[in-house]
């Protein structure tokens, strides 16, 4: 496995009919007594920084030797389908360039840990997974998202990775969420008892029971999300229930306001949610702003009109690296904040449209400009003409004589073309509030 370097890390388990247990880490070859309480133990260790192998000694009488121990950097990559797709892809839904992720997937210092998919009407204490070093077989099968990611940090930061995938898909926000963190929320109705006749996983807190309870604890360095699609038509509910679910899950693991980075739902015909996808990722863009130490990946151009599971992983995992490497690794060059609306200037028959974080500029590579719209007091929106201006972008439509309102990409099943500079896609957005 891997352990987070330079911290405290817990380790815990059980140990029947005995007092203590003895722990003894071979990097400081410091030992450490746990008590053993109603058959339970636990205790914090001290990692150093980046090496290994090494190993842990646990003995209650009879001994147990971990071996093969990494320190390095550990993240928890969790979500539905877009997140648990794995690096083979799915029938008839290949992920990107993954013949040769695979041929390249001897990595033994990327670590692999997938908790078992499942659900429960009670908190589950054990996991069923177990640790794996990448190679193209354990790689096949696992996250592309969460798998890549950590290839990226590995191949920058020069460290191990442990990577930790519990993802499942078709699963709602509040199957992640714990019943404890639901309270607020009467909306949603709890359940007490699974009916053993059907497998639901849209049921509140039932995939926290079976994959996420058993885990909290494990020291990482913070958690990259794919999730919403399910909740699509709840687009208002999923703006509180995130910010949510990240305070209740800090709370639980105990080590402090650990980052947050997740992406925001990409284009595809959602049937399911009609006209509802657009005010999702508008949910999904100010929850972000409830959560400190969140950042939120735009998708905009790398949807599929085939698929609710786009191939193109790669950009995504690209994305949320950047991330982490710019605010938690110190690598300041790497471009890593989409362009977000700022400002709107009316004047005459023109809309001057301002961005944040777009100061070198934007740019459609040369290509039209698609997908913006422009509306009047009447509140119908009609297809602009758009173009970019040092001061941001100009939209104007014949249709509309005196302006008010501005959407761009604010769709379902739209592609967005318009970038920073640094190649970063603008976030979907609209002036209006209508």
């Amino acid at each position: 496995m891997v352990l987070q370097q330079k911290a405290k890390v817990r380790i815990w388990g059980n140990a029947t009919g005995k007092n203590s247990v003895t722990i003894i880490t071979s990097w400081d070859n410091k030992t450490y007594k746990a008590k053993v309480k109603d058959g339970n133990w636990q205790v914090n260790i001290k990692t150093p920084t980046a090496g290994g192998p090494y190993s842990i000694i646990l003995n209650d009488g009879d001994e147990l030797k971990l071996e093969n121990i990494l320190i390095g950097e550990v993240w928890l990559c969790s979500g539905q389908s877009n997140m648990a797709m794995p690096v083979k892809g799915n029938p008839n839904q290949p992920v990107l360039g993954s013949k040769e992720i695979l041929q390249n997937a001897n990595q033994p210092k990327i670590r692999l840990f997938e908790v078992t998919d499942g659900i429960s009407d009670k908190p589950l204490n054990d996991s069923r997974g177990q640790w794996n070093e990448a190679s193209a077989e354990t790689v096949a099968d696992f996250s592309a998202v969460g798998y890549l990611y950590a290839k990226i940090l590995h191949e920058k930061l020069n460290v191990p990775v442990g990577i930790i995938q519990s993802a499942s898909g078709s699963t709602m926000i509040e199957s992640w969420m714990s019943k404890e963190s639901l309270r607020p929320f009467p909306d949603i109705t709890m359940i007490d008892e699974l009916n053993p006749t059907r497998s639901d996983k849209k049921q509140p807190s039932v995939v926290f029971n079976a994959m996420i309870n058993q885990i909290v604890g494990f020291n990482i360095k913070g958690v990259i999300w794919y999730q919403g699609e399910q909740n699509s038509a709840q687009p208002k509910m999923y703006e509180k229930l995130l910010p949510a679910m990240v305070k209740d899950w800090r709370k639980l693991w105990d080590i402090g306001e650990f980052p947050f980075y997740y992406v925001q739902i990409a284009p595809y015909k959602y049937s399911l949610a009609g006209d509802s996808v657009p005010y999702l990722r508008e949910a999904q863009q100010n929850a972000g702003k409830k959560i400190p130490r969140s950042g939120m990946v735009v998708s905009i151009d790398v949807g599929s009109s085939a698929t609710v599971h786009p191939p193109d992983k790669p950009t995504i995992s690209k994305r949320l690296a950047n991330w982490a490497l710019a605010n938690d690794y110190g690598f300041k060059e790497v471009a890593y904040l989409n362009p977000e609306y700022k400002s709107l200037e009316i004047k005459d028959n023109t809309i001057l449209v301002g961005f944040k974080n777009a100061e070198e500029g934007l740019t459609s590579y040369d290509k039209e400009l698609l997908h913006f719209e422009i509306a009047g007091a009447d509140k119908v929106f009609y297809p602009a003409h758009a173009k970019i201006t040092p001061q941001g972008i100009t939209v104007t439509s014949d249709r509309v004589v005196k302006p008010v309102a501005v959407r761009y990409a604010f769709k379902d099943l739209v592609f967005g073309n318009l970038y920073s500079k640094e190649g970063l896609p603008v976030a979907p957005f609209r002036t209006d509030n209508w």
